[in-house]
């Protein structure tokens, strides 16, 4: 604590890039003064442990080593608050101390290696340590802060956040309207080139669908009706300027990794989901909307309904109902998240052909009716009814597991399984 993080503090300030290391440097000298005098090394530890978790780990390792030596070699000096210069002079006084003036050449030793070994693992493998983002990153950020207008004081997280995407998509100059579906921001723009999908990532997206020149949809999860209301209300208050993309937007979106999804089970499953329609199997690759096939919403599969009552496919808490009725979001008691939307841009049909059954916040069994749809309706007017039911926390799993062939019945039939 004394010698150590001191030494990984030079590093992340000499690997910081040039134009940074005065700001770097500050901080870094802030929080090394922290560490060896009083031992409180959170500053300095939080400054790389989320953007460089590789660093903290390195870290964990080599105090174990140093704390090691000490008590092999019994250089004993002990702490009663945090292990810092205040703590090492009181505790020299502690009749048990014994030769604890070792513990000096001993943390010399280590500040060495920390910052030998912090360096090499910064430039070796890139990390973005504080002071190591590109200009165009640090442009961006720059950016959306300055889209940001005193207005934002007061605002909730969502407004917050809000702001941010409507800097992202080309500001609100660019933004000709704003809706969303269960899991997915749709936005019509002036021009899609003006959106900003690596901005719009950072602030939490999973994806960004490019449809065509004015329609662009953006892939946030279950709280995409919440963000689409802040948005609402944060363009009325003025206009917010765009943080425009750097370099040219690739149309295509970019798939969240996933889980394979494979056809036995080797281990025993956490919970296994039950059809939620009658009908055919489809892949979800086969699936004609972009967010759900490229995996971007989360791993699952599809079913191309036959028959009219949509279940539960897990017992759990329908913490979301979408207000046309057309998807739904269920948690089970184990935390697995999982999406049932019923056809493709059924949203745009305003609830029509749709028939609620349960309530949002409703705690239902497996199998329990939670929709019933007008199938002949529905086949009639959406441009597919082939209905994806996907774990949208998918990534925390080792494995999905397809339980099913071809037809399955709604509340009988396992489909998926999900191993932990």
């Amino acid at each position: 604590m004394m010698f150590g993080l001191p030494g990984a503090a030079l590093a992340i300030w000499q690997c910081a890039r040039p134009e940074n290391r005065a700001k770097v440097g500050s901080i870094m000298l802030a929080a090394a003064f922290a560490a060896f005098f009083t031992g409180i090394t959170e500053p300095l530890e939080f400054s790389f442990m989320f953007v460089a978790p590789v660093l903290f780990v390195i870290h964990a390792v080599l105090t174990g080593i140093s704390v090691f030596i000490a008590a092999s070699m019994h250089w004993i000096s002990g702490f009663g608050f945090s292990a810092g210069l205040v703590d090492m002079i009181l505790s020299s006084r502690n009749p048990l101390a014994t030769h604890w003036y070792m513990l000096i050449p001993q943390g010399l030793a280590f500040f060495v290696i920390y910052y030998v070994v912090f360096r090499f693992t910064i430039l070796k493998f890139d990390l973005k340590t504080p002071g190591r983002e590109t200009e165009a990153e640090m442009a961006e950020m720059e950016g959306v802060e300055e889209s940001i207008s005193q207005d934002e004081q007061g605002e909730s997280r969502n407004e917050s956040l809000a702001r941010r995407y409507i800097a992202a998509v080309g500001g609100s100059s660019n933004l000709t309207n704003i809706d969303a579906c269960i899991t997915r921001l749709r936005l019509s723009v002036i021009d899609t080139d003006k959106v900003n999908d690596a901005l719009a990532k950072k602030l939490g997206a999973s994806g960004v669908l490019h449809l065509n020149k004015q329609s662009v949809q953006i892939v946030v999860g279950t709280q995409a009706e919440a963000i689409a209301d802040a948005m609402k209300a944060v363009s009325k208050k003025g206009p917010i300027s765009a943080v425009l993309p750097t370099q040219t937007v690739s149309p295509q979106v970019e798939a969240v990794a996933a889980p394979e999804m494979k056809n036995d089970t080797p281990q025993p499953a956490l919970a296994t989901l039950v059809a939620p329609v009658s009908g055919e199997i489809v892949m979800l690759e086969q699936v004609p909307d972009a967010a759900f096939s490229s995996k971007a919403v989360g791993d699952g599969v599809a079913i191309n309904p036959t028959g009219e009552l949509v279940v539960a496919p897990l017992a759990g808490t329908i913490v979301k109902i979408f207000a046309t009725h057309h998807a739904f979001c269920l948690e089970s008691e184990e935390g697995i998240e999982i999406i049932v939307h019923m056809g493709i841009d059924t949203v745009a049909l305003e609830g029509k052909g749709f028939e609620r059954l349960v309530e949002e916040g409703a705690e239902v069994v497996q199998g329990q009716p939670i929709l019933k749809m007008d199938l002949a309706y529905l086949s009639a007017h959406a441009p597919s009814m082939i209905s994806p039911i996907v774990v949208s926390n998918s990534d925390d799993y080792a494995q999905l597991t397809l339980k099913a062939e071809k037809q399955v019945i709604a509340g009988q039939t396992p489909l998926l399984a999900i191993i932990k």
